[in-house]
């Protein structure tokens, strides 16, 4: 074997089995930007409350990388007439594998309530900073992607399916022109929600959770086909069989099982609120060291990629482990996470009207008591 041809690497994964990743992934997943997810867990303080919960966003990527991969191949095999080219097929895939590169600290709790929170006049998803260190990883790996042809278009697109593109009438791709507009329903799709990062997070959650997943991916790819919408000059989307429709049930219905005995579970919400105000507490003593060695506070990080790729959950026992008499506060709520003294809801209430919804102008009115013990 040539020393110095690249080749692809195989990972053995509990979930999907033997995975062969391509050498330019390989090189990505190599990146400490990649690796940073080696430390997110990817259901975040859930894990306080299922100690089996203890799976990373690191082998989820490489899950979704897998899923993407296997989908757009099943399409261009049943429809050779889509035109999907390798280097299609290469872009979904490394989508796929950075779509989740942005997460902070815990899940969605850092970027739905710390960072609002911290920076109030910011508007921040971890979908934005997946795309920065994409651009990052992109600058660094140069060589290695123009080795696969990987031209500026590519990049757009890539960027675009990380993001997800919000089903319109007239065609706003820019990576990839109308008749490849079902290639963005593959990893975050806007159209309808059913795409592979669901995929593998249902079935990575619920083994790890212990949680039963009904819903089989591998027949759901098998019985779809690309079809353009009624008007004859639409766009082409990803279309399920009639027959399919108990299979699309058991996936929505995983989803719900998942957030009524899981994401949402009691224990999980307070915990999200015990971490975020101990993180928010600490924010102004737990400096990251980013660019030139400029030190940043932790809701800064997001303005610097160096510094956001060494802030991961490892922070919670970087502030139990301080000395700095300013993180009392943050070390206190974090000893009650260990010592399972956790915040006790007090009441509650529901709308009179069983669909009814919060308007917008009295969210600001509505406050979390606390009852310290």
């Amino acid at each position: 074997m040539d020393r110095n041809v690249e080749h692809p690497k195989v990972f053995n994964d509990p979930i999907h089995g033997t995975i062969v990743v391509h050498p330019l992934c390989v090189k990505i997943i190599d990146t400490p930007q990649f690796q940073r997810l080696r430390y997110l867990k990817q259901l975040g303080v859930c894990y306080y409350v299922y100690p089996g919960a203890s799976h990373n966003r690191f082998e989820h990527c490489i899950g979704v990388y897998h899923l993407a991969g296997e989908f757009v191949r099943s399409l261009r095999s049943q429809q050779p007439d889509l035109d999907i080219t390798n280097k299609d097929v290469l872009c979904v895939q490394i989508a796929g594998l950075c779509h989740d590169l942005g997460h902070g600290p815990f899940s969605h709790m850092f970027d739905r309530v710390f960072i609002p929170n911290t920076r109030p006049d910011v508007t921040w998803t971890h979908e934005t900073a997946s795309v920065d260190f994409f651009d990052l990883i992109a600058k660094t790996l140069k060589s290695d992607f123009d080795k696969e042809s990987l031209e500026e278009t590519d990049l757009i697109f890539i960027r675009e399916l990380i993001k997800g593109l919000l089903p319109t009438k007239d065609w706003q791709g820019k990576g990839r022109d109308k008749e490849k507009s079902f290639l963005y329903e593959i990893v975050a799709n806007k159209r309808n929600q059913i795409d592979v990062d669901k995929w593998d997070y249902f079935a990575r959650d619920c083994h790890m959770l212990g949680i039963q997943n009904n819903f089989d991916h591998v027949r759901y790819m098998k019985f779809t086909r690309v079809l353009r919408e009624d008007d004859g000059d639409g766009q082409l989307q990803i279309c399920a069989r009639d027959k399919e429709a108990q299979n699309m049930y058991n996936m929505f219905y995983t989803r719900y099982t998942l957030h009524r005995q899981a994401y949402q579970h009691k224990a999980s919400k307070i915990l999200d609120v015990m971490v975020a105000e101990a993180l928010i507490a600490a924010d102004e003593y737990i400096k990251i060291p980013g660019t030139n060695g400029e030190d940043r506070k932790m809701s800064e990080c997001i303005d610097d990629m160096e510094a956001y790729t060494k802030l991961t959950d490892d922070v919670f026992h970087q502030i139990l482990l301080s000395k700095d008499p300013g993180l009392h506060r943050s070390q206190e709520i974090l000893n009650r996470i260990i010592t399972r003294k956790l915040y006790k809801c007090v009441g509650q209430s529901r709308p009179i009207k069983k669909f009814d919804v919060i308007p917008d102008k009295d969210k600001p009115h509505i406050k979390l008591y606390q009852i310290q013990r």
